[in-house]
C-alpha cells in the first residue's frame, strides 16, 4: 500500500494493518500523528524538557510493542493517553520517592455535594487568572494536577477519564471535586485583599 494511502486511514484501520502485516514502516504514520501530543502531555506533567522527551520516546515504543493488545474498545488516542498518564505518574512518583496511598472505600458524594456548589467550583476555575492558574496547578500534587488537566485542558469526559484511571464514575467525580476544592482553597490564599 502506498504511503499516501496510509495517511488517510483511521487509527483503528492503520493499527490493524500494522498488526496483521507486521510492517513497522506503517508505525511511522501513527508515530507522526501522536508523537507531539504525547510529548506535550509529558511536558505538562513533568515540567522538564529532557525528561518529557525521554518519556515520550519510551511511551511510543511501549505503544508500538503493545499494539496487538489494543482491543479497540476506546479510541487509540484514549489508549495512548492512558499509557502516557500512567508512565508520567510513575516517573513523578519514582523521581520524588513519594509514598502515595489511596483508600479503596472513598465516601461517595451525597446529594448536598452535587448541587450548585459543583457548578460554582467549575465556574471559579475558569475565572482564575491564567498565570496564577498555571502556578497553582504546578503546586498541586500530581494526581490532582493530572485529573484537572484531563478535564479542563484536554477536555476529556468523565467516561474517558474513567478509562484512563480505571475508576468508576463516582470515584472520578469525587476526585475532580476534591481537586477543584483544593485548587480553590489555594486560589483563596493567593487572592489579594480587596
Amino acid at each position: 500500500m502506498p504511503a499516501k494511502e496510509w495517511q488517510h486511514l483511521p487509527d483503528k484501520d492503520l493499527i490493524q494493518l500494522i498488526v496483521t502485516t507486521g510492517n513497522t514502516a506503517l508505525f511511522g504514520e501513527l508515530y507522526d500523528r501522536y508523537a507531539n501530543k504525547v510529548f506535550r502531555k509529558c511536558i505538562s506533567m513533568v515540567k522538564h524538557t529532557e525528561d518529557a522527551q525521554d518519556l515520550a520516546h519510551d511511551i511510543l515504543v511501549k505503544a508500538f510493542l503493545n499494539l496487538a493488545n489494543f482491543a479497540g474498545n476506546s479510541s487509540f488516542s484514549t489508549w495512548i493517553y492512558a499509557i502516557t498518564y500512567n508512565r508520567c505518574i510513575d516517573f513523578i512518583r519514582n523521581k520524588h520517592k513519594l509514598l502515595i496511598t489511596e483508600t479503596e472505600n472513598e465516601r461517595l458524594p451525597d446529594a448536598s455535594d452535587e448541587g450548585d456548589a459543583g457548578n460554582i467550583s467549575e465556574k471559579e476555575i475558569f475565572e482564575i487568572e491564567i498565570d496564577l492558574l498555571k502556578r497553582l496547578l504546578h503546586e498541586l500534587n500530581e494526581d490532582d494536577r493530572a485529573i484537572l488537566l484531563m478535564k479542563y485542558q484536554d477536555d476529556m469526559s468523565v467516561e474517558e477519564i474513567q478509562q484512563v484511571l480505571k475508576l468508576n464514575s463516582s470515584a472520578v467525580k469525587m476526585r475532580l471535586k476534591r481537586a477543584r476544592d483544593r485548587l480553590r482553597a489555594m486560589h483563596n490564599k493567593h487572592r489579594l485583599p480587596e
